[in-house]
């Protein structure tokens, strides 16, 4: 496995440890008084505290909905994919795309929805039946 590594900007870095630790469950690695590492699900998401965020850069419109760009995520197994909506429902964290099904019964059939955290980063949650139809066409 190569684990990817993403900085990201928040407003508040205690807001960063309630949302990521608290109810998302990662664990925090090392920590400053300007930053915070995770542990996103094996991957390395560091929480960088900014005096300002930016707006959206925009989005495209996917099977009727509008994805914002930026955005990042991670693929899960359903079991797990359903324990973290479950988190997040459970947080009254609000949907910015409801959980549903893309490509039903074709090649790549996801499940996927979409979060903010409290600095307004757009997380994409999915999972995939087979995990081999990541790329699948």
């Amino acid at each position: 496995m190569h684990p990817f590594h993403l900085a990201i900007p928040v407003h508040d870095l205690s807001l960063a440890d309630k949302f990521y630790g608290d109810i998302l469950g990662c664990s925090k690695g090392r920590t400053s008084e300007h930053w915070i590492d995770w542990n996103f699900w094996e991957h390395q998401l560091v929480t960088h505290l900014v005096s300002e965020l930016s707006n959206d850069s925009g989005g495209n419109d996917v099977d009727g909905k509008h994805i914002g760009v930026p955005h990042f995520g991670v693929v899960l197994d359903k079991k797990t994919w359903l324990q973290v909506k479950q988190q997040l429902e459970s947080a009254d964290i609000a949907y910015a795309v409801k959980p549903g099904i893309r490509f039903k019964d074709a090649p790549g059939e996801q499940g996927t929805f979409f979060v903010r955290d409290y600095s307004n980063n757009l997380l994409e949650f999915k999972y995939f039946n087979y995990l081999t139809a990541l790329f699948a066409v």
